[in-house]
Formats: structure tokens, sequence, C-alpha cells
């Protein structure tokens, strides 16, 4: 059953044509990096600098851009309370949750990462740190996803308090990956695997609890 759930979590992410599906936040990540050197200027030298931060930013917007699909339909339609009554604990729902979020988003957003390095003038070195940071810390951001829109489901303009829930509460993922293509930075990608790793331990509970509320 755990299989068909994540089958279904993922087919409805990527969307189908709905809303964009997976496509909405690929397109957003690549309008942001193809935006930021008009922004900026010419200065190849700034932007191999600070594109790094530039995709991390991106990648964080991008993960927001769905929160509203990741939760509240399934709790407003019951399909928690289904799956509770066939003995499958909301820990685990929201588990599956969290890696259908982040293969439907964070996988498209790595393999359009070089396309991103490209426009921002980054080399093959720097694109490889921040693959490696990506894949280290894009789970935590799908995580902490998952776990935001779980306790905002319910509220009168959740969406929007969940992204702003969201940011403050990924800045550490941020300061690490951007950090991490700094000279000398390579310990940052071990630390955002660090606190992407404890976010994804404790999101599901955390959205476990929060869904078992809201039905109450």
């Amino acid at each position: 059953m755990m299989w068909a759930i994540l089958r279904r979590d993922i087919a409805l992410l990527l969307g189908g044509g709905r809303r964009g599906g997976a496509l909405l936040p690929v397109l957003f990540f690549l309008a942001v990096a193809m935006l930021y050197p008009f922004a900026v200027g010419p200065d190849a030298k700034l932007l191999a600098r600070t594109g790094g931060g530039v995709v991390w930013v991106a990648a964080l917007l991008a993960a927001i851009l769905p929160l509203d699909r990741l939760v509240e339909p399934d709790l407003e339609a019951g399909f928690f309370d289904q799956w509770a009554l066939r003995g499958l604990a909301e820990e685990w729902t929201c588990s599956l949750r969290i890696l259908a979020h982040w293969l439907s988003f964070a996988v498209p957003l790595m393999l359009a990462t070089p396309i991103a390095a490209v426009l921002l003038g980054l080399s093959g070195d720097q694109l490889l740190t921040l693959e490696m940071g990506l894949l280290a810390g894009t789970p935590g951001l799908a995580a902490l996803g998952v776990a935001v829109a779980a306790i905002t489901a319910g509220l009168r303009g959740g969406a929007a308090l969940a992204g702003l829930l969201v940011m403050p509460l990924a800045v550490p993922l941020l300061v690490f990956g951007a950090g991490s293509l700094l000279p000398g930075g390579t310990g940052g990608i071990a630390l955002t695997g660090a606190v992407s790793l404890v976010l994804v331990a404790l999101a599901p509970f955390a959205a476990g609890a929060a869904i078992r509320a809201a039905r109450e």
C-alpha cells in the first residue's frame, strides 16, 4: 500500500498539467538564473562569486511553490483518515509525501542546474559542488515544506503563511549550501547534509502531529 501511495503522491505533485506540475518550479528556477545577470551586470567574476547563492535561493523558492498542494487537499478530502483506518500512521504517510515532494521538485531542479550554471558563468568545479550541495540539502527543503504545509493546513491564507514560515527556517541550509562554494568552504556540504538529515528525521513527526490535531 505504501508503494501505491508514493506513486499517487508523485503523480499528483508532477501534476499531469495541473498548475504546471513539476514544470513550473523548473521554469521559475531557470527564470531567476536568467534574470540575475541582467540585474547585476555582465561582470563575470561577480556572477561566478554570487551565482551559487542565487541558485540556492531559487531552489528554495521553487520548493515553496507547491506547498498548497502537499497536505491540505488530502486532509480536506479525508485521505489521511482513510489511511489511518487502514493502520498507516500519519508519520509514514508524511514520510512518503516528503519523498514524493523531493522527487517532484529537487530532481528536475538538479537536472536543470547545469543550464543555470551556464547562465551564471559558473565553472565546472563550482557546478559539481553546487550539485552535491543540492543533493545534500534539498531533502531538508522537502521535509521542511511538508511539515510547514501540515502545520498551516486549514488556516486562512495557509499557503502564504507556509511560505513565510519556510523561508527563515531554511536559512541554515542556504547558508551552508551557498557557503560550500566559497574558497575553503568544502565542509559546507557536510553541514548542509547534517541539517537536512535532522529535518528529514523530525519533519514526519511534526507533520503527523499537526494532521492529527487538524482532524480533532
